[in-house]
């Protein structure tokens, strides 16, 4: 007679996952990252395996489970390193570690990581599978014909077998300087976990309907359509000319160009905020990302996309400009901020002051003088630096004009937009260079309103000039050494080794 098996409840609970390397500890980058891929692609293929089975095989008899790859990096000198880098470094002994997802998708950023932490300490890296389970929604999005379906419609609770997203986990303690310790004691080595990352990557999709990697290491923001067609043609003009090291043009529904004349394929409907992307083989290319109005698509925007680690972004938009002197079409270079936009107040409390970075207002002032052929003393025809104010009421002209009008003028603000101060905030807040140069589309407080009319013959005479100004802002920048541009105003007194 058989011996009777284990009960039901022992099968559920048994827990099965994939064989995977030891721990190793790499003194070659690349090597390490080679380790990097090789385990999430274990963990990715043992767990779409498993779940395309499921879906028709009916629930699996144990719970199935793959985990992130990790990185952990042991220091024991207190011994000084090159303080110049805002990155690349640890400042005290200890254990440093952080889980990583998408190496593919992040392969030069890793290399360049470690191999600064390996160069500035000289001690190797270890790779190994973490301790944190992989949610199978997040495998799946690696197999595109394969979705996980609503709870409910499969005959068993998906939760009961795999593993699936855990806000409890998922959020910004890192970057906010809540949490300096991981579970296991370690300290966090990058600003972002796997999970938090493919959680931005989802949501970067179904926003902007394209792939994250299309995305570019410099990124535009702008508040009106206009910006799209105009970057669109300016796409096609570098395309054409071949010698700009510009290879591709992507929009929404990853539809690619790779020569001026083609036509860009374009999706059934746009999603929320498009997104469209002037690629380079390096990925320093240009991404514009039109965010529509409101400091709540600026936050969500930039939420996800710091993920990507960009080496800046700015917001190039319109403005209402609030001095009699200035006219429309004029430039304002933003020097600092007033928060009214409120929806980043539980994150970065209002008191914590935005500070201006010099190499980026550099850039913006030199690439007006450029497009303008306009310098010194003349500049000052067209542009002003100074405060612009961000609120989140579109109407506030309607308000009784006392409060608000008092506050800008005490607060010396030349500009009020509802955008600019969430980009530069969530900048700051994430480490992102940041920067706004916006153009002035409406005088409300001295009686010119942004009427259909006169916004026409505005949009066609300014727009292109104002885009190509932030284009070139961007080109100055990419030409400058990486730690130039990420500075150490960004980091607070315990902060990642990545960047």
């Amino acid at each position: 007679m058989n011996a009777p098996g284990p009960p039901a409840e022992a099968l559920a609970a048994a827990i099965v996952s994939p064989a995977v390397p030891p721990p190793e500890a790499f003194a070659d980058p690349a090597a390490a990252v080679a380790r990097l891929e090789e385990l999430y692609a274990i963990a990715c293929s043992f767990l779409v395996g498993r779940f395309r089975a499921a879906l028709t095989e009916g629930r699996p008899p144990c719970r199935l489970r793959a985990f992130y790859p990790e990185i952990r990096f042991t220091v024991t000198s207190f011994a000084k390193v090159d303080t110049r880098l805002s990155f690349g470094h640890v400042t005290t002994p200890g254990t440093f570690a952080t889980t990583v997802t998408r190496p593919d998708l992040f392969r030069s950023y890793l290399v360049q990581q470690i191999g600064l932490l390996m160069r500035n300490h000289g001690v190797p890296v270890t790779v190994c599978a973490s301790a944190t389970p992989m949610p199978v929604h997040f495998a799946v999005a690696e197999a595109p014909a394969l979705a996980v379906p609503q709870e409910g419609v499969l005959a068993f609770a998906i939760r009961d077998v795999f593993d699936v997203p855990d806000l409890a986990t998922t959020n910004d303690d890192i970057v906010n300087g809540i949490k300096p310790q991981n579970p296991d004691g370690s300290v966090p080595l990058a600003p972002f976990t796997a999970q938090r990352i493919d959680y931005s990557l989802a949501r970067l999709s179904h926003y902007t309907a394209t792939a994250a990697e299309h995305f570019q290491n410099h990124v535009l923001f702008t508040n009106y359509q206009f910006y799209v067609e105009e970057f669109e043609a300016y796409a096609r003009a570098v395309l054409a000319r071949g010698a700009s090291g510009y290879t591709a043009f992507v929009g929404p529904g990853n539809g690619v160009i790779t020569a001026p004349d083609e036509t860009l394929p374009a999706p059934a409907k746009l999603p929320q905020m498009p997104s469209y992307h002037l690629k380079r083989a390096d990925g320093q290319g240009i991404t514009l990302v039109n965010i529509g109005v409101g400091p709540s698509n600026a936050k969500t925007a930039t939420d996800h996309i710091a993920v990507l680690r960009p080496h800046a972004w700015l917001m190039v938009g319109h403005c209402a400009g609030l001095r009699n002197t200035q006219s429309l079409g004029d430039f304002v270079l933003a020097h600092a901020y007033l928060r009214e936009d409120h929806v980043l107040d539980a994150d970065l409390p209002v008191w914590v002051p935005i500070p201006a970075l010099a190499e980026i207002q550099i850039a913006l002032q030199e690439a007006v003088a450029e497009v303008t052929r306009l310098e010194g003393y003349e500049l000052k025809r067209i542009m002003r630096t100074g405060t612009v104010a961000t609120i989140d009421n579109r109407n506030w002209e309607l308000r009784d004009q006392s409060g608000p009008v008092r506050r800008l003028s005490q607060s010396r603000a030349i500009a009020l937009d509802m955008e600019s101060a969430t980009i530069a905030a969530n900048g700051f807040r994430f480490r992102v260079p940041y920067g706004t140069l916006l153009c002035v589309s409406d005088k409300p407080l001295h009686g010119e309103l942004k009427l259909p009319g006169m916004a026409t013959e505005f949009y066609r005479t300014q727009v292109g000039r104002h885009l190509r100004i932030g284009i070139r802002a961007m080109e100055r920048l990419r030409d400058m050494p990486l730690e130039r541009i990420h500075s150490r105003k960004l980091r607070s007194f315990e902060e990642t080794a990545f960047l």
